[in-house]
Parts: structure tokens; C-alpha cells; sequence
């Protein structure tokens, strides 16, 4: 029955983008014919007023009335143009957290019963939802303690998103099969496992507790860092369902006239985002996934306050250097170093050309050193990158692409403060650093230690591995001997999920077969 409800609940969504004309503002460039077909006769079932709206106007509606799960699957997606595409990322990026708030009452209860506490033993005073989004809403509080009265934000999980989210889930794990099915040639984006990721980057951001581990963490790393922090977390009111932070008063960075009129040097902002963000990547491997300008603050004395650390992304050694040698080799136009690099770190198959690959990255390098460097567009950088590592078979890489994606917003952040914004120029010095410190002779050092500890480690499981591989020759002589046999419990099981799968996939077509044509002679 599962099954049989996904299903219909994918096809409410149809349903729904249909409507409100979504479907018939797609771009059908690229489009196979029977896809065009279904396009058109989509324009048939569109609202009137639909038609007159643009089409980022057109999403933003469709995905209120489906929801907060689909609220926050499109700014997952935002994450994603790899998989949307370009311009729909662009609409997507544009969805704000506009749900309505629900009551003090039910915020109350979730508190006390998350923290176990009286919400009086808890607060001085737990004031009205002040904003609300698609998982949890901010109410102001008040706490007392060793150093007095103090303001608070607190953060309160919405209830019933968890089970609203396990349920529309389904319906997205069925739209994802269906795309690896129907449209083989998108199955390089592995719409399954980014279904996969936005579940569990979502499970991740329903528990509070693990945001506040992640404000914590950034606190640690950011501790010296010049100009940027986050909230202090308050541990004692914090649980799975509730987190309380520190207040922050400041100005959105989305407000430009008002940072302006509080007399912060914009320019200045703009240099010391960029460098954050780079450094946190770089430096830490770990980084806020989610700066647009409504997280982000700057406090009177000018240093920028990033919020809601929901989403976040980490990179591992290799991936960090894959970064900095890419960025190295575009600036020094070594553009068969930026081919070679990808080769090494397996992200294009080895049957590709090297040499042909990096004739293509120099299609994208060479217009670059052409143009003054304000100019030039990080953006634009990355989209070319994407498009040529497509056409090399270039397999999604989730943390990578989520890189990219938080390096564009950031960037466009940058240029609402200073429209003549240096990219290149701003970033030199954190860069140039990291590139001495890890790709030059510190390197190696480096290299040796880490070479080492791990060396030291492989000597220590050498008996358990010795042990696991003499029972494996075991296993592996016996199945030369007797063949590979599945047990009758196994077998039976096989055959009962094969025989359920594929009655629960007939009857769930033949239902929503039956739905389309139900809405069709009520609209003839």
C-alpha cells in the first residue's frame, strides 16, 4: 500500500505543478518528442492567471500549496543544478522560508517536552513566533543565569514535519526510479542517492541538536578568524526538537541601504565574506552550506554573523586540494594540470583523453584572462566547468557540486555589497596560503606523518586481516567446490518481494491511469 500511496502522491504533485503552470514554463530545449508532447498538453491544464506569472512566481506557488517537505526540497535542489539545471537552481535559490507560524501552545509543549523541564524553569519569558520556516520557528526568549538576564533566539522544531517528510519522502524516492527508468541518459545524476541526500541531510537539519553541534564546531574552528562568527550556543536549553542560541542584534546583509546608513564599510564586507568562506572550506573542510544573505548578519562593531547552520558540507584532504590545485592551475593557466587533476582524483573516466580534456578547460581559462578581474564571475566559471566535465562523463560528486553551489551564493552576496567585487583579488591571500602550506614542500611532511599513522595502524589489524582472509580462501574453495547456493528461507523471501513488487507496480499505474483520466472528463 506504501507503494500504491507513493504513487499517488506523485501524481498530486503533477497534478499541482500542471495548475499552476509550472510544467508548461519548462524549457523544451533538449526535450525528446514524447516529452514536448506532455509539455504541451501540461499548457492545457494550467490556471489562467498561471500563464501571466513568471515562471520562478509559478514555482514558488506550486511548492507552497504542496508543502514544507517540497519547500524544502526545492532549496535542497537550489543546492543541485547539476540535477535541475541552471535556470530552475536560479528560481529555486529565490524560495524563502514563508510558512505561517503555528501556535505559542504547541511551540510551549514541544519545549517541555524536549528539554523535560517547566518552560518557567526554563525562560524568564518564551515570547510569540517572531519567523517561521519549513522545519522549525524562531520565538525571542529570555534566560537568567550566573551572569544575569540575557536575550535568546529559540529554535522549535514544527510539529509533525518528521512523519509529513517519511511520507512525502516515498513519493520522491518514486519519482527519482522512475527518472533512472524512463530517462536512462540522466542516470549519471543518480537521482536514487540524491533522493538519498536529501533525506538524510534533512533528518540531520530535524534535529536540533546536531545544527547546535555544527555551531558549535564553526564556533571552535572561527574562534581567531577576523571578522566572522556564529551564536553561542546555550547546551542547557538545547535537545532534539528545540536549540537556543545567543540573540543576535544586527543588520541583514540583505539590507544594503541599512548596513550602509550604520556606516559599515561595504567593500570591506564583501572581501571578509569571501575569505570565510574560503578559509572555512580550505582550512577546516567544513563550511556553511546555506549562505544567502537572509543568514547572514553584521552586529554594530562590523563583523558578520552567520545563522541557521542546517545545511553543511565537509571536504576531505584530496577534495580540498582538488579545489586549490583547480583554482591554482586557472590562475596560472596551467590548464593540463587542472585536466590532470581531475584524471587523479577519478572524478572523468580514464577512457577519456587527458590532453583533449584539457583543451576544453582551456576553452573556459582563456576568455577568463581576457577580462578586468571584477568582471570575472565565479559563477559563470563554475557553469562552463559543469557543462564541459559533462560532456566527459563526469559522474555527479554531491560534495562538490555543493561547493560550488555555496561558492556562487556567496559570491553573489558579495557583489549586492560591492558590484565591483574582485573575486580573484579578494581571495589571493587565503589561496595563495593554503597552496604554499599543502601543496609545497610542507606537503610532503605532511604526506610522510599521515603515511606513517596509517602504516602504523595497517600493522596493528594485520592479525584480524590475516584472520578474515584465511576464512575467505575458505569461503571461496568451498563455493569453487559446491557453487554459489542461496538458501530456501532466502530464496522463498526473494521470490515474495519480486511477486509484491511487481503487483503493487501494475495496480499503482492502473490507478493513477484511472485518476488522470477522472480529472480529465471533470475539466472536458
Amino acid at each position: 500500500m506504501s507503494v500504491i500511496g507513493a504513487y499517488l502522491r506523485l501524481a498530486r504533485v503533477g497534478w499541482v505543478l500542471m495548475r499552476e503552470g509550472v510544467v508548461s514554463a519548462l524549457p523544451t530545449e533538449g526535450m525528446p518528442p514524447l516529452a514536448r508532447t506532455a509539455h504541451t498538453l501540461a499548457g492545457l491544464f494550467e490556471r489562467r492567471r498561471a500563464s501571466k506569472e513568471d515562471r520562478s512566481d509559478r514555482l514558488a506557488r506550486a511548492i507552497e500549496r504542496l508543502g514544507p517537505s517540497y519547500v524544502k526540497m526545492g532549496q535542497f535542489l537550489a543546492t543541485r543544478p547539476d540535477v535541475v539545471g541552471a535556470e530552475i537552481a536560479v528560481d529555486l535559490s529565490a524560495l524563502q522560508d514563508r510558512m505561517a507560524t503555528f501556535p505559542r501552545e504547541a511551540a510551549v509543549a514541544t519545549v517541555e517536552g524536549s528539554l523535560g523541564r517547566p518552560l518557567d524553569d526554563l525562560y524568564v519569558n518564551f515570547g510569540d513566533p517572531i519567523a517561521a520556516a519549513s522545519i522549525a520557528q524562531v520565538h525571542p526568549a529570555t534566560v537568567r543565569d550566573a551572569t544575569g538576564e540575557r536575550k535568546v533566539a529559540v529554535k522549535v522544531i514544527r510539529p509533525g514535519v518528521r512523519q509529513r517528510f517519511a511520507h512525502d519522502l516515498e513519493a520522491m524516492y518514486a519519482a527519482a526510479r522512475l527518472q533512472e527508468r524512463m530517462l536512462p541518459n540522466t542516470r549519471r545524476l543518480k537521482p536514487v542517492e540524491v533522493t538519498r541526500t536529501l533525506e538524510q541531510t534533512t533528518k540531520v537539519e530535524m534535529d536540533l541538536r546536531l545544527e547546535a553541534a555544527a555551531l558549535s564546531e564553526l564556533g571552535e574552528n572561527t574562534a581567531s578568524d577576523p571578522g566572522f562568527r556564529v551564536p553561542k550556543v546555550d547546551w542547557e536549553r538545547t535537545g532534539r526538537d528545540v536549540v537556543t542560541m545567543e540573540w543576535i542584534d544586527g543588520i541583514k546583509m540583505s539590507d544594503v541601504e541599512g548596513l550602509r546608513a550604520a556606516g559599515h564599510d561595504l567593500d570591506r564586507l564583501a572581501d571578509t565574506l569571501i575569505q570565510s568562506f574560503l578559509r572555512h572550506t580550505l582550512r577546516d573542510g567544513f563550511f556553511h552550506a546555506d549562505m544567502h544573505q537572509g543568514n547572514l548578519f553584521v552586529d554594530p562593531e562590523g563583523v558578520i554573523v552567520a545563522v541557521d547552520m542546517g545545511i553543511v558540507g565537509r571536504l576531505g584532504k584530496k577534495e580540498r586540494r582538488f579545489l586549490a590545485e583547480i583554482l591554482y592551475g586557472f590562475i596560472t593557466r596551467d590548464y593540463q594540470r587542472v585536466a590532470d587533476v581531475h584524471f587523479e582524483a577519478g572524478y572523468v573516466p580514464s577512457h577519456h583523453d587527458t590532453a583533449s580534456f584539457a583543451q576544453a578547460i582551456r576553452a573556459i581559462g582563456e576568455p577568463i584572462h581576457g577580462q578586468p578581474a571584477e568582471t570575472i564571475s565565479m559563477a559563470k566559471l563554475l557553469t562552463l566547468l559543469f557543462e564541459v566535465t559533462e560532456l566527459f562523463d563526469m559522474e555527479t560528486r554531491t560534495e562538490l557540486v555543493m561547493l560550488q553551489k555555496t561558492m556562487v551564493v556567496v559570491e553573489g552576496v558579495s557583489r549586492t555589497l560591492n558590484p565591483r567585487f574582485n573575486m580573484w583579488k579578494a581571495s589571493e591571500g587565503v589561496v595563495g596560503d593554503w597552496i604554499r602550506d599543502n601543496l609545497g614542500p610542507k606537503r610532503l611532511l605532511t604526506d610522510l606523518r599521515d603515511g606513517a599513522h596509517a602504516a602504523l595502524r595497517l600493522a596493528e589489524a594485520a592479525p584480524e586481516i590475516a584472520a578474515k582472509a584465511e576464512k575467505l580462501s575458505q569461503d571461496i574453495t568451498s563455493m569453487a567446490e559446491k557453487g554459489l547456493r542461496f538458501d530456501a528461507e532466502t530464496a522463498e523471501a526473494i521470490g515474495r518481494s519480486e511477486a509484491r513488487h511487481s503487483r503493487s507496480g501494475r495496480l499503482a499505474l492502473w490507478i493513477i491511469a484511472a485518476t488522470l483520466v477522472y480529472i480529465a472528463w471533470k475539466l472536458a
